[in-house]
C-alpha cells in the first residue's frame, strides 16, 4: 500500500545516511532529523508510519523524545537503536513507549524486518478503519430495488462492468439512487477490500476542494500548518467516487484530467509528481450536455470519463416499482421509530402511484417516513401522505423559471407525450387515484382515459367500494 514517510532521528550525520540509504533500497519513504526537537516539529507537521530514532542525542534525550512523541501521536511505533544496550535499558525503553529496541552494530536485516512489522502494523489498522467505515453501507446490487425493465438492466450492466476498472459515468436526476450504484459497482470490482472514498464536488468550497483532492504541502496556504495527504491518497488501490462533478471548475477539471491519464498528480504548493492506482468513478444530475455547450464544462473530460455510462431512469419511469420501494422504506422505517404498520392501503397505493415524483426516490423515501410518523392505524392511509400540491408542479412542462422558454430538447411529439403524461397524472392525483373523476375533469371516457395510460405506461386505480386498487395495464 501507498505508506506515508518513516522518520529517523540521530545525531550523527553519517549513521542518518547509513539508515536512509538502506530504508530507501526496500522503497521506503524517508524524512531525516537531527535532533529530538527537530523530529518534533515535523512530528506536528508530517503523517508518519512509524519513526527509528537512537537513545542518545543532544538536547532531548531519545527517551524524552519517546514520551513527547506518545503525547503528540498516540499509537505511533517508535524503534530505538542504542550502542549502550543492557536488558535494564531495553525495558526503560520499551516501558517509555518504544516498540522494539535494537542493539547497535545491528545486520540490516536486522532493521528491516523491525520496520516491516511496523508497515504492515499500519496497513491492518487502515484496512480495519476502512471496513469499520464501511460497515453497514447498503452497498451491494441486491439494495437497488425494483423489477421494472430499466433497472434490471441497470443491475446487470453493474455486474458486468464492476470487476473491469473502466471509469465510470453515472448521469440522472437528483435522488435516482447514482451513489448507490457507485457503491455497489465497487463493492463487485476486485478493488472491494480496499478504500471506497467519497467526495461531493458540490459540498466543498471551490478554493478547497483541489487541496482535498490531491492533499497540500506544509506552507501552502494560511493554515496550511501540516502537509496534508488528499483523498486520491486516501483511495490508493481502490475506488474514489466524486459526486455532482459537474459542479467542479474548469482549471480543478484539467487537473483532472490531467490526473485520469496515468494516476499522476502534485500536491498543492509541492513540485513532487506523486503517483497512485485508483478507479474512478464520477456522477452529476446536471445536463452535461448543456454544461459542455455552456462551456462550463470540458468536452475532452467528458470523453475521459465516458468510458461506461449508467443512467438511472427518474422513478416517474418505473411504474410500479414505487410500490416495491414504499414497502421497502416501510420496513425499515417500522424497525427504526419502533411502529408495527402492517402495509400500504390500496387508497394509499393509488396515490403514491399517481405522483410524478419530481425528487425521485429520496422524495418516495422521505413520504413513507413521514407517513409512519404520522399513521395510527394498521396500514397507512392517504390522509398520512402529503397532498403533493408544490411537488406535482415542479416539473410540469410550462415555461423555464424567470419566464425562459422550456428546452428545446426532442421533438414536438417527445413533448407532447410528456405533457399528456404530466395532465393525466396530475388529474389523477388530484381524484385520489379515482378514474371516473379523472376522466371526467380531462373531459374523456373512462375507456379513452384507460388506454391513454396503458399507452404512456402509468398506473392508476379503480374505485370500488373497498377503496383504491391499482389497475395492471398491459405492456406496451
Amino acid at each position: 500500500m501507498n505508506l506515508p514517510p518513516m522518520l529517523v532521528v540521530d545525531d550523527e550525520k553519517n549513521m542518518r545516511l547509513s539508515l536512509e540509504t538502506v530504508l530507501r533500497a526496500e522503497g521506503y519513504e524517508v524524512r531525516l532529523a537531527d535532533s529530538a526537537e527537530a523530529a518534533v516539529k515535523l512530528l506536528g507537521a508530517e503523517e508518519f508510519f512509524m519513526v527509528v530514532t537512537d537513545a542518545r542525542l543532544g538536547g532531548m534525550s531519545g527517551y524524552e523524545f519517546l514520551k513527547e512523541a506518545a503525547r503528540l501521536k498516540p499509537g505511533l511505533p517508535i524503534l530505538m537503536i542504542t550502542a549502550y544496550a543492557t536488558p535494564k535499558l531495553a525495558v526503560e525503553a520499551i516501558k517509555a513507549g518504544a516498540i522494539d529496541y535494537l542493539a547497535k552494530p545491528f545486520e540490516p536485516d536486522e532493521l528491516l524486518h523491525a520496520v516491516a512489522r511496523c508497515a504492515e502494523r499500519h496497513r491492518l489498522i487502515a484496512e480495519n478503519a476502512a471496513l469499520k467505515a464501511r460497515a453497514g453501507e447498503p452497498y451491494r446490487v441486491e439494495h437497488i430495488i425494483g423489477e421494472s425493465p430499466k433497472i434490471r438492466e441497470l443491475r446487470q450492466l453493474i455486474q458486468t462492468v464492476a470487476p473491469t476498472d473502466a471509469t465510470v459515468l453515472i448521469l440522472g436526476e437528483s435522488g435516482t439512487g447514482k451513489e448507490l450504484i457507485a457503491g455497489a459497482i465497487h463493492s463487485l470490482s476486485r478493488r472491494a477490500g480496499q478504500n471506497y472514498v467519497r467526495i461531493n464536488c458540490a459540498a466543498i468550497p471551490e478554493t478547497l476542494l483541489e487541496s482535498e483532492l490531491f492533499g497540500h504541502e506544509k506552507g501552502a496556504f494560511t493554515g496550511a500548518h501540516r502537509t496534508k495527504r488528499g483523498y486520491v491518497e486516501e483511495a490508493d488501490g481502490g475506488t474514489i467516487f466524486l459526486d455532482e462533478i459537474g459542479d467542479m471548475s474548469r482549471p480543478l477539471q484539467a487537473k483532472l484530467l490531467r490526473f485520469l491519464e496515468d494516476g499522476s498528480f502534485t500536491r498543492v504548493g509541492g513540485t513532487q509528481e506523486l503517483q497512485v492506482n485508483v478507479r474512478l468513478i464520477a456522477a452529476t444530475n446536471r445536463n452535461i450536455v448543456d454544461a459542455i455547450r455552456k462551456d462550463e464544462f470540458r468536452e475532452d473530460l467528458f470523453h475521459r470519463l465516458n468510458v461506461m455510462q449508467f443512467r438511472p431512469p427518474p422513478l416517474r419511469e418505473r411504474g410500479e416499482d414505487v410500490l416495491l420501494l414504499a414497502d421497502h422504506f416501510l420496513r425499515g422505517f417500522n424497525l427504526r421509530l419502533g411502529k408495527s404498520i402492517a402495509g400500504i392501503s390500496q387508497a394509499a397505493r393509488g396515490a403514491l402511484l399517481a405522483h410524478s415524483w419530481p425528487g425521485n426516490i429520496r422524495e418516495l423515501r422521505n413520504v413513507i417516513e413521514r407517513a409512519v410518523i404520522l399513521e395510527s392505524h394498521v396500514e397507512v392511509q392517504p390522509g398520512s401522505l402529503p397532498d403533493f400540491e408544490v411537488e406535482s408542479r415542479l416539473r410540469r412542462p410550462e415555461a423555464g423559471r424567470h419566464g425562459q422558454a422550456p428546452s428545446l430538447a426532442g421533438t414536438i411529439g417527445d413533448h407532447l407525450i410528456t405533457y399528456e403524461r404530466d395532465l393525466i397524472q396530475s388529474a389523477v392525483q388530484q381524484s385520489g387515484g379515482d378514474l371516473d373523476a379523472a376522466a371526467a375533469q380531462l373531459g374523456l371516457s373512462l375507456p379513452a382515459l384507460r388506454f391513454r395510460m396503458a399507452r404512456l405506461q402509468l398506473s392508476g386505480g379503480v374505485v370500488d367500494d373497498v377503496g383504491v386498487a391499482p389497475a395492471r395495464l398491459p405492456e406496451r
